[in-house]
């Protein structure tokens, strides 16, 4: 018995040999990375409650922000696109031989997606996968000092706008990017949890 305690205590002692430490230098050069990424404005400056920014390296950090980017930009177009739909304004025609636009546009965003056929689905995640396959791969990634992703389609050239007017434009596709990713939340929940969302109650278009 006491053979098998020394044997375990033994391998214990190696394996925290091994273990990462704790450093408050990396917690420190995180926090200053989080402040230089762009998009801390008033009144919640680096607002991380969840202390998501601590979670790894600054690599992680990196992929968090070109994800977080990502999806804000997916989030503006499905807002932009629910109000226009919401509206009445939807494409002429036929998405198929069964489906049209117009009967689309009378669905909450759900019922939609499951409308479509399974060849439109797969057109359209392929779409996303080209997308994502090539701001993935060019270039020195971001996770090792690249820039961030671009915008795929259209491409828009910044390269004449000087660094603190292209700052201010990045904090201003930040904070859009997050308010229509609560809004997006928001339509999605009222079409289809009536009540889920007081200010949107009543409104005809969910």
């Amino acid at each position: 018995m006491k053979t098998t305690s020394a044997l375990i205590l033994a391998c214990a002692g190696s394996v925290a040999a091994f273990a990462p430490q704790a450093s408050n230098k990396a917690s420190t050069a995180l926090a200053a990375d989080l402040s230089s990424l762009g998009g801390a404005t008033a009144p919640a400056k680096n607002f991380d409650p969840l202390g998501l920014a601590q979670l790894g390296s600054e690599e992680t950090l990196a992929w968090f922000r070109a994800a977080e980017l990502k999806h804000s930009r997916v989030a503006m177009l499905a807002t932009t696109g629910y109000m226009v739909q919401a509206s009445g304004v939807h494409f002429p025609g036929m998405l198929s031989s069964d489906v049209s636009f117009e009967s689309l546009s009378q669905m909450n965003p759900f019922d939609a997606w499951e409308a479509v056929p399974l060849a439109g689905k797969a057109q359209i995640i392929g779409t996303i996968f080209i997308a994502e396959l090539q701001t993935e791969s060019k270039g020195t990634h971001y996770t090792k000092g690249g820039d961030l992703p671009t915008i795929v389609f259209p491409p828009i050239d910044f390269s004449g706008v000087d660094a603190e007017t292209l700052k201010k434009k990045q904090t201003a596709e930040l904070n859009n990017g997050r308010l229509a990713m609560i809004s997006i939340m928001s339509f999605c929940a009222a079409a289809n949890i009536p009540g889920s969302v007081p200010a949107l109650i009543g409104n005809p278009a969910f």
